[in-house]
């Protein structure tokens, strides 16, 4: 395109949060409204990137190069291609509801804003990053406004969550620059590898690892992202930071950092070292099917609802790296949709429990009871999240599921059909909160709720409608992740691992 638009993309909420430094602190209304501009931008640029993308010519489109610091090979190089396009899409489309379910907030709203979209600019950098140390810079960044999000605007064991949570991916991100320093040393090898220091993405994914390299340099990456998935045993962090986060912090946590691993892992693990993935898969897959059904288990038990969505957006995870270890291009083109598909239900999701608490100033599951009587919007947008949960047809879910479990049941049939029985467990856990909290009995302690309405309806409205518009026509984005995984498939062709089915 004619204009730096990904540049342009980052910077929307970069340029947002530094004019919030020079509003006055008690100008709530002029915080709100800059913020809304901001991701207005950022949503609009991103509808514009997306639709002038060639699915047809694949590869990375809009490519805008900055020196940085050459002398290394560092530089700020930017691009997308069918993989990172739609999850710069996502980030957009939460960012914007993320705003209007913050409308109301009244604590220190000018840092909130601040800390939030400096956050999304953290996530817009990683998925558009074409130099690895870039990806990785950015990702901290993603991640360390999230500790001051949690510890000051959060609920109940914030501290304890924020804490747990920092130290998880921290933990988890040393562990990944392990990685990246060890393939920038390859790089630079004049035997083995390039010849050159480099940390262009392009360049690296066209090295010739040697295969122990690769066992080793992909288990390092499998643990470093795998925080961020997360990955069982990896996970504990989660469900305490869904829960303690605000609602439009939750809605980014579960929409797009846990997007991060994933990204990672295709965009680097599986892409650099297809011989080393191939190695790890099965180990991968294994997990992958605990963290499905196991946690799907736990989630059912639960008693707060966003202790439920936040349990469930760790099982619905587990769809993606299974996805991901089976190393097909239906299978990887599914896991690369469920991020998406799972990014905008799970915004859904907990855009709506927060609702429900702002209104009740409970989550117990127990204290509810026929909501569906005074909020009827809320009750029909918590079905429409909960049925894409449990994978109905019709909506997005429904295609990146099938996608997933179509390459699976080729290389881990086993493996595959006790991973589908997690979609037994989310129904019954679904359709319990949902009979117990909207229907059944109703509770005349509760005759006084307000439905959603007003700016309330407007992230409703939007992550409802993406849902369903995609799951009635998936050609309008399936098309552009297949033109994404299909480069990276074809390396394993030549390994006879696995590649296009």
């Amino acid at each position: 395109m004619g204009f730096h638009i990904l540049f342009l993309i980052f910077l929307s909420p970069i340029i947002g949060a530094l004019l919030l430094l020079f509003v006055p602190q008690k100008n709530n209304k002029a915080v709100k409204v800059i913020s809304l501009f901001a991701a207005s931008a950022a949503l609009i640029l991103s509808f514009v990137a997306y639709f002038n993308y060639d699915s047809a010519m694949g590869g990375m489109q809009f490519l805008e190069h900055y020196e940085w610091v050459p002398q290394f090979g560092i530089n700020f190089d930017l691009g997308v291609d069918g993989l990172s396009m739609p999850l710069v899409l996502l980030t957009s489309i939460i960012l914007f509801s993320g705003v209007f379910v913050s409308w109301k907030l009244e604590n220190r709203v000018k840092e909130f804003f601040f800390y939030m979209l400096l956050l999304v600019g953290g996530v817009f950098g990683v998925f558009i990053s074409r130099d690895l140390l870039l990806m990785f810079l950015f990702m901290e960044m993603a991640v360390i406004p999230k500790f001051i999000l949690i510890n000051v605007w959060g609920s109940k064991n914030k501290e304890y969550a924020g804490m747990k949570y920092t130290l998880y991916l921290l933990g988890g991100s040393a562990v990944a620059l392990v990685g990246i320093m060890a393939i920038y040393a390859y790089a630079g090898d004049s035997v083995a590898g390039l010849g050159q220091y480099t940390l262009d993405i392009v360049k690296l994914a066209s090295v010739k690892y040697d295969v122990q390299f690769q066992k080793f340099a992909f288990f390092v990456l499998m643990l470093g992202f795998g925080v961020l998935v997360p990955m069982f045993p990896l996970h504990r962090w989660t469900p305490d930071g869904h829960s303690a986060a605000p609602t439009a912090i939750s809605m980014l946590l579960a929409g797009v950092i846990m997007k991060l691993g994933g990204y990672a892992l295709i965009r680097v693990g599986i892409n650099f070292f297809p011989e080393g993935a191939a190695y790890w898969a099965p180990l991968i897959a294994v997990l992958a099917t605990v963290n499905a059904v196991y946690v799907a288990f736990v989630a059912m038990v639960q008693k707060d609802i966003k202790y439920v969505v936040a349990n469930s957006s760790v099982s619905h995870m587990g769809y993606v790296l299974i996805g991901v270890a089976s190393l097909n291009t239906v299978s990887i083109s599914g896991a690369a949709a469920q991020m998406f598909a799972h990014g905008i239900m799970a915004a859904l999701f907990f855009a709506l429990v927060g609702l429900i608490y702002e209104k009740t100033h409970t989550r117990t599951i127990s204290d509810f009871g026929g909501l569906a009587h005074q909020m009827p919007r809320v009750a029909a947008a918590f079905m429409i999240a909960g049925l894409a949960s449990l994978g109905l047809p019709g909506l997005f879910n429904f295609v990146a599921e099938f996608s997933v479990f179509v390459g699976a049941i080729q290389v881990y049939p086993v493996l595959a059909v006790i991973s589908m029985f997690a979609i037994v467990i989310t129904a019954i856990y679904v359709l319990r909160v949902i009979q117990q909290v909207f229907f059944g009995p109703r509770n005349t302690n509760w005759d006084g709720l307000e439905d959603a309405k007003g700016v309330e309806m407007i992230p409703i409205i939007l992550l409802s409608g993406t849902l369903i518009t995609l799951g009635i026509f998936p050609k309008l984005i399936m098309d552009m992740i297949t033109s994404g995984i299909v480069p990276i498939a074809q390396k394993f062709i030549l390994f006879g691992i696995g590649g296009i089915f």
